[in-house]
């Protein structure tokens, strides 16, 4: 019923920038906060920066200042541009929306399928 879809991954140099991002789509009626996580190898899946629908923003202390997440709301989509990336940024990024469907009354939070990025040092 409803799919995130990802894509701006991939492999760049350290202090390098890349630009995720993230559709979402299906019978959607609602979106409300959507956001950015990631995981690395052996750790646990951690918040990068969430962003509500009236574009109210959080970020992980970790990229303050490197990463600004953005959205589109008409096109429920959601972007995050990462510079001066480290080698520490590399992980599976995955999308996340806090939606609701046209035939339900509650908001659930749905995952797309991750996109790699791995910085090099």
């Amino acid at each position: 019923q409803v799919q995130l879809v990802e894509s701006g991954g991939g492999l760049v140099q350290a202090g390098g920038s890349l630009r995720l991002s993230c559709a979402a789509s299906g019978s959607i009626s609602s979106v409300a906060a959507m956001g950015w996580y990631r995981q690395a190898p052996g750790n646990q899946r951690e918040l990068v920066a969430s962003i509500t629908r009236g574009s109210s923003t959080n970020y992980a202390d970790s990229v303050k200042g490197r990463c600004t997440i953005s959205r589109d709301n008409a096109k429920n989509t959601v972007y995050l541009q990462m510079n001066s990336l480290k080698p520490e940024d590399t992980a599976v990024y995955y999308c996340n929306a806090d939606l609701r469907l046209r035939s339900s009354r509650t908001f659930n939070d749905y995952w797309g399928q991750g996109t790699q990025v791995t910085v090099s040092s």
